[in-house]
């Protein structure tokens, strides 16, 4: 549980987390229904399941946001992405092309894109470009995650250097494959 502070210093009661309706088992059919495993999972993909199940399962609510989230994973198409409308709005605000030319520096390492590497990120990025809220966020989230929606996204990024380390039969694209490949197609 988490507690808001008021404006008068105090605490607000705890505020109860987000109830999560699925298990590495949900997120594993999913996997198979959609036909990105066909087979029996090995021990890295059954945990890769139930880390992906704790992340997006209290964001989705149900099945089929589930799996839209899940997708974001497992498919990924930059020049696809930088068709739509939503890229176009992205990418013309404020400081998106300085976002993803930072992001893209901090990236190319092949450092796996783990809950701290990516706070180190957030908060380099910050530094650099003394932005913050969706002028970060958004071209951020869109070059990473496809879309430029809110914090679940950021679930979905962190989601994505553990999938392909775990050998999925579809191949999944790092936060690396996916920054290089985003400003290739962009540029």
């Amino acid at each position: 549980m988490s507690e808001l502070s008021l404006p008068n210093g105090e605490s607000s009661p705890p505020l109860p987390e987000p109830l999560n309706l699925f298990s590495a088992e949900d997120v594993s059919a999913v996997l198979k229904e959609r036909k990105w495993q066909n087979s029996e999972l090995n021990e890295k993909q059954s945990a890769w399941c139930a880390r992906a199940a704790a992340l997006l399962g209290p964001q989705a609510g149900e099945r089929a946001k589930l799996a839209e989230l899940l997708g974001l994973v497992f498919q990924y198409d930059a020049r696809t992405i930088l068709q739509t409308m939503e890229a176009h709005v992205v990418m013309s605000r404020y400081a998106a092309r300085d976002v993803l030319r930072q992001l893209a520096l901090l990236l190319l390492d092949s450092v796996p894109l783990t809950s701290e590497r990516f706070s180190e990120v957030i908060t380099r990025l910050k530094e650099r470009l003394d932005i913050r809220g969706r002028e970060l966020f958004h071209p951020l989230r869109l070059a990473l995650a496809g879309r430029s929606g809110e914090g679940e996204l950021d679930r979905v990024i962190l989601l994505l250097d553990e999938a392909a380390a775990a050998g999925f039969i579809i191949p999944v694209k790092t936060a690396r494959e996916r920054i290089l490949e985003f400003c290739s197609a962009f540029e």
